[in-house]
């Protein structure tokens, strides 16, 4: 059937039992086409060497009577063209199969360069991928993250597929950590090994995570460890022993959180420029609450960090030439090496129990503790000293709760400094009272 095509004349059009064509009576080949189903179809028509070609133009009323003939005299235009045999002569019908096949063809060429991108992406590149793109533009404990890795984590995997990772893989791999005594280690690495294949997941890179389902190889335990005068005293003398596992920069460091106060991980970063006289200005980039913090430095603590004319950080790791510090997950190793230090015989070899566990002897005199209790140890201390707990909450720089965070903008220097002059004298009694504070620091950096 051949009408004069408008919107009334289609609109008037009604579906019948079987699908049929209505052509347009001026323009060849150009046509509707009327389902069953009330859907009307617009097409064009044309034949190409003698092959009947059909081309659907889009459904009306979504696609307009104007938009299909503009359509239609576009596809017309280049048959015409090439039945004169123009350059410009396209066979519409047979130019979308090309198409077609060449979203197909560049599709497959897609997963396939996925795949071999997947058997390609060892665990190392894995991590360095998360460190640099990730990590490091959206955590501030990004250093750590990489030290974890390094330690624990590459030394295994390193060289491994990464898709070939499995859970057994990561249970294996926390256990070992679990078993040498670490257990908060073990979960420390566990969250990050989650997050990096989290990651990669997330932005294609693998298909899923050996780590989905997996808990924490340890429980988590709220620490209350707080250290007594007498351990105090013995730990403080311990740390200068010869014969520890750990370097003179970590021993400065652990002495230098139990006087200030302060959180490990911001101690050991701590550079040269954050030092002015006897404050210490911890940038808020570098703070957990991401908030600036003034730390007051007893002469105990000046002494400990000693010159800081021509250097950068304070405790910089020997591990490199370059001007970086000392890993933060660095301290808690050599603490727990030191309370548990391999016992060997007279010619150097370990030695070793009936059920084959290595002998070991705390050469540190206390109880087992972590860098942070130190911290902790300090606080307590303060509060014993009659020190309110603003105060003390200012010394730690933790955020103020509530309301008050609102309306009282104290920064409490004063009050910090003779809290932390304060606990500087009960440390320094509880070391050795008849000590003169002018020679209490047995551990001080040396004039460059």
């Amino acid at each position: 059937m051949k009408v004069k095509f408008s919107d009334p004349t289609i609109r008037n059009l009604k579906p019948l039992d079987k699908t049929f064509d209505v052509t347009s009576e001026k323009e060849s080949g150009f046509g509707i086409r009327i389902h069953p189903s009330g859907t009307m179809t617009f097409f064009y028509l044309y034949k190409v060497d003698g092959q009947r070609r059909f081309m659907t133009l889009g459904n009306y009323p979504a696609t307009s009577l104007k938009k299909a003939r503009e359509d239609y005299q576009a596809e017309l235009a280049k048959v015409k063209a090439l039945r004169r045999g123009s350059k410009d002569g396209v066979d519409p019908v047979q130019e979308i199969k090309r198409q077609k096949r060449e979203r197909i063809d560049t599709e497959k060429q897609r997963i396939e360069n996925e795949q071999k991108e997947l058997a390609a992406l060892t665990v190392e590149a894995l991590a360095t991928d998360y460190i640099k793109l990730y990590a490091e533009k959206f955590k501030r404990s990004w250093e750590r993250d990489e030290q974890i890795l390094n330690r624990d984590v590459l030394p295994l995997w390193g060289k491994r597929k990464a898709e070939g990772i499995k859970r057994t893989d990561v249970v294996s791999l926390l256990n070992g950590i679990v078993s040498r005594n670490a257990p908060i280690m073990a979960n420390n690495t566990f969250a990050v090994i989650r997050k990096m294949f989290n990651w990669a997941v997330e932005k294609g890179k693998l298909e899923s995570t050996p780590c989905k389902g997996l808990k924490l190889p340890s429980p988590k335990v709220e620490r209350d460890r707080v250290l007594s005068e007498k351990e105090i005293k013995i730990l403080w003398e311990s740390i200068d022993r010869n014969d520890l596992n750990m370097s003179v920069g970590i021993k400065r460091a652990l002495k230098l959180i139990l006087v200030t106060a302060q959180r490990p991980g911001e101690v050991i970063g701590i550079h040269a420029k954050e030092i002015d006289g006897k404050w210490w200005t911890l940038p808020a980039g570098r703070s957990k609450n991401g908030r600036e913090h003034r730390v007051y430095l007893t002469s105990t603590a000046i002494a400990l960090i000693g010159d800081t004319k021509n250097i950068g950080y304070i405790f910089k790791t020997p591990l490199t030439e370059k001007d970086k510090s000392i890993g933060e997950t660095a301290l808690p190793i050599a603490v727990m090496r030191s309370l548990k230090y391999p016992v060997s015989d007279d010619k150097g070899d370990p030695l070793y129990t009936k059920d084959g566990k290595t002998v070991t002897e705390n050469r540190l005199g206390v109880d087992q503790f972590t860098p942070h209790d130190l911290r902790r140890t300090a606080a307590t201390f303060m509060s014993q000293l009659g020190f309110m707990d603003e105060v003390i909450d200012s010394v730690l720089n933790h955020k103020k709760k509530g309301i008050i965070n609102t309306y009282n903008k104290n920064k409490y220097d004063k009050e910090k400094q003779q809290a932390l002059e304060a606990w500087e004298r009960k440390l320094l009694s509880i070391v050795n009272e008849s000590q003169k504070k002018d020679n209490v620091v047995s551990i001080t950096r040396k004039a460059a």
